[in-house]
């Protein structure tokens, strides 16, 4: 049975905008009191939180779809919709968020760290947030928006200040099981450890903590054993702890070029060149375990790596060890410190801005040329636009000529009949424009739901 999951897929869907009602207030000797129709609801967020609870993707793993709640629509006598609920997906500390494309959305670290994944709609508004002077009556509302939807992959790296590398059974768990109070399973053959195990340790004013890394063997960054799989958690740690086997029975193994291997994995992997390396070597507590511990000493240091005769099952030499570890933690946290200062940065629009953008295409299929228009607040209004409706119709031609759309497809060479496509992609909503439906016509329009304008269309 799957316990531990650190990397999972992610389908996340925002809640969608209520739509907006089309309503006119009505009583006794007061058949028409004038539009009341309220605003509908904003969708629901699906927002991530940083949880120290919680220590793996799992629960994504069985469940990789969520849905936040969508918002009410708005009703009669001026009552808006409710709001969609959020919802709030617990994840572990070390999060890092990545969009199908590869690029990083989100790293999170820190207990109580958000992050929104996916934006609820926006609520659509009712007919008696849209009466104006000029259309003191509106026979429609707008409807709400659609919530984002977005697939992402979540990548769980270990917030750990030390990470201990070497062969399996080298000892690595039963280091940490010394060193600190947690209690990882510990057997006499290879990959015992199948998920890093994570302790806290205290060594004088220094508190850090420490993770194993299991399954390292040669070939492990391309893919062997469960090494590819786990490398992840060391990136983040300040130190690198060789843990290397001084009593191994394996006739093929020996010290020195135990680390030559699992060094190479390391710079295979890439990214970690810089940071300090110590070496453990464990199980003095045996006879050959001491003897190799002393030849093998003398050449780290010919190395430059410090190194630290232990034993996992007596203690012996763990005090110097935790507080060399501690040393390095805290000179690696003092070079990385960084004052944060809290800045709101307000970037003002370009003055040619217009917000939107009109390109000329060609259909790859017909040849025929287009015209196609991308910008938010267009494609916003198209998408809240209730196409039955003529008045709603005619609202939307007043909105895009008031943007100044038709100004900008004249400019481009658009003629009567052309096609036109607003938005990105095969999802574009197709229209023949015909500029001759000018905007800001009072005298154009109809009855309620109706426009003038279209009568010929």
């Amino acid at each position: 049975m799957t316990t531990f999951v650190d990397q999972v897929q992610l389908h996340a869907v925002a809640g969608d905008g209520g739509h907006g009602c089309a309503s006119v207030h009505r009583e006794k000797f007061k058949p028409l009191g004038g539009p009341d129709g309220g605003n509908g609801g904003r969708g629901g967020d699906v927002i991530l939180t940083v949880n120290p609870s919680v220590t793996t993707l799992l629960a994504f793993h069985h469940r990789p779809h969520h849905r936040a709640a969508n918002g009410k629509p708005g009703q009669g006598s001026h009552r808006n919709g409710a709001h969609g609920a959020d919802i709030e997906l617990a994840v572990p500390d070390g999060t890092v968020v990545i969009a199908a494309d590869g690029e990083v959305l989100a790293d999170l670290t820190g207990a109580g760290v958000t992050f929104v994944i996916a934006r609820g709609g926006r609520g659509g508004l009712g007919n008696a947030a849209l009466a104006s002077q000029r259309r003191k009556a509106p026979g429609f509302a707008l409807y709400g928006e659609p919530g984002d939807q977005c697939d992402v992959t979540l990548e769980l790296k270990s917030v750990a200040d030390v990470a201990l590398v070497g062969y399996p059974s080298a000892g690595k768990s039963s280091l940490i099981a010394a060193l600190s109070e947690a209690r990882p399973k510990i057997a006499d053959y290879p990959f015992t450890t199948l998920v890093p195990n994570l302790g806290v340790v205290t060594a004088g004013d220094v508190t850090y903590t420490i993770a194993d890394v299991p399954g390292l063997i040669p070939g492990a960054s391309e893919g062997r054993g469960l090494g590819l799989e786990f490398l992840r958690h060391i990136e983040r740690c300040s130190v690198i702890v060789h843990v290397i086997d001084c009593a191994s029975l394996e006739s093929d193994r020996e010290p020195l070029s135990d680390l030559d291997t699992i060094e190479a994995e390391l710079t295979a992997y890439g990214g970690l060149e810089e940071r300090p390396r110590l070496v453990a070597l464990n199980k003095v507590d045996l006879p050959d375990g001491r003897l190799v511990a002393d030849m093998v000493g003398s050449l780290l240091a010919e190395r430059g790596l410090p190194s630290f005769e232990v034993s996992a099952i007596t203690h012996e030499g763990l005090r110097a060890l935790s507080f060399a570890m501690a040393a390095a933690v805290a000179a690696h946290r003092a070079a990385t410190a960084q004052v944060v200062t809290k800045r709101i940065i307000i970037t003002p629009p370009a003055v040619d801005d217009t917000g939107f953008e009109v390109t000329r295409a060609t259909h790859s299929e017909t040849g025929e040329p287009y015209f196609r228009i991308t910008g938010t607040r267009p494609e916003r209004w198209v998408r809240q636009t209730d196409f039955s409706n003529e008045e709603a119709v005619g609202y939307l031609a007043d909105r895009l000529a008031r943007l100044g759309v038709e100004a900008r497809l004249i400019a481009e060479g658009a003629l009567p009949g052309s096609t036109v496509v607003v938005g990105p992609g095969d999802d574009g909503v197709i229209f023949d424009w015909e500029p001759t439906i000018a905007a800001g016509e009072a005298a154009a329009r109809g009855p309620r739901g109706t426009d003038r304008r279209l009568e010929d269309w």
